[in-house]
């Protein structure tokens, strides 16, 4: 996929993972998420489990669709006329037909927004591919995407997630200095991380956080492992680090999915239901912060990396020494970890 860093657009995309939304989509949802992966079928049917929990219904394409109204919303109220459209990687609406309707509804060209604020395979450039991988099942006249910038320093992207850090501490009814903040993202293989900047984007937005709330004492985990046991992913695990924060001496602990946008499976099963168990376990008074959802100044972000790149004489902003990140990926960028181009390193744990 050819990107050009600015020139006209017909539309938006909003790109995302998708989720299974009833009980009899939950199977075939995990089998497209790990279609050509080396996970055993008992993880699939464990991670299955997860799902029947909640009724077989994940809530991410709700979420997607709530923070697409009011994106929607957003232009029309900022004088920007473009249509806003929605397509997943793994479940309806799918990529590529959402991609045939922006064809027949005329798109030529449109910005795509990727819902992940990091820089990794899983995140980055596997959209791309399937991108590309629509672009030539649709033929010569599929309409071309652009790829907005990930905005994980993004003056907005810390203002929200540290407004609901304060609230979460409002919740627990301590001061700063009483709490401890888990700021949790999706683990990932270690080979994966090493081509990538994820680590270092999302230890930059955690710090940028802590400090926008007067936090001191946090640190990033992670959650969500899948994959072969003995393939080494990023730690520590969540529930690991509350042992270990419990040993110490903490009382009061914050979990903040700031790796996430909106409280999905992975938030409402891996943080809501065993953190939340772990931290009762070991007594520990626990508060979880709400992601960004369709907090106001999220939205307003969204139109703001959507607007610079329609007038590419507006500021990129962003906050910290690292710069607001690339708007065109390098052709050698979040690389999968695995030998030959686009094999995952392993199967992401679905959303």
């Amino acid at each position: 996929m050819n990107e050009s860093s600015n020139g006209a657009y017909d539309a938006i995309l909003l790109l995302s993972f998708g989720g299974p939304e009833g009980p009899a989509d939950v199977i075939p949802f995990l089998e497209n998420v790990l279609r050509g992966r080396n996970v055993p079928r008992a993880r699939l049917e464990e991670v299955a489990k997860h799902y029947q929990h909640f009724g077989g219904v994940s809530p991410i394409n709700q979420q997607n669709r709530e923070i697409k109204s009011a994106l929607e919303t957003e232009l029309a109220n900022h004088g920007i006329d473009l249509p806003v459209y929605f397509g997943n990687r793994n479940w309806h609406p799918m990529l590529e037909d959402t991609m045939r309707q922006m064809q027949t509804d005329g798109v030529k060209k449109f910005l795509t927004w990727i819902t992940s604020s990091y820089s990794c395979y899983s995140g980055c450039r596997q959209y791309r591919e399937n991108l590309a991988a629509a672009m030539e099942a649709i033929g010569p006249d599929a309409p071309v995407p652009d790829k907005i910038r990930v905005w994980y320093n993004h003056p907005n992207w810390i203002a929200v997630n540290a407004d609901h850090l304060d609230q979460a501490r409002d919740e627990l009814g301590v001061e700063a200095d009483a709490v401890h903040v888990a700021f949790t993202a999706h683990s990932i293989p270690t080979s994966m991380a090493e081509g990538s900047a994820y680590e270092a984007q999302l230890n930059e937005a955690a710090r940028l956080t802590a400090e926008a709330s007067g936090i001191t004492d946090y640190q990033l985990v992670y959650q969500s492992r899948s994959g072969r046991p003995q393939d080494p992913w990023l730690e520590p695990d969540i529930c690991d680090h509350l042992e270990a924060v419990a040993e110490r001496g903490v009382t009061h602990v914050i979990v903040h999915p700031i790796g996430f946008i909106s409280d999905h499976m992975e938030v409402l099963f891996d943080l809501d239901t065993e953190a939340k168990e772990a931290c009762d376990e070991l007594g520990l008074q626990m508060a979880r912060a709400a992601s960004a959802g369709t907090h106001p100044t999220f939205i307003s972000m969204i139109r703001e990396l959507i607007q610079e790149r329609l007038d590419p004489s507006l500021e990129q902003r962003a906050l910290g020494d690292r710069g607001p990140n690339h708007n065109v990926c390098p052709a050698n960028c979040c690389q999968s970890g695995r030998p030959g181009p686009g094999k995952p390193a392993a199967a992401q744990q679905p959303a």
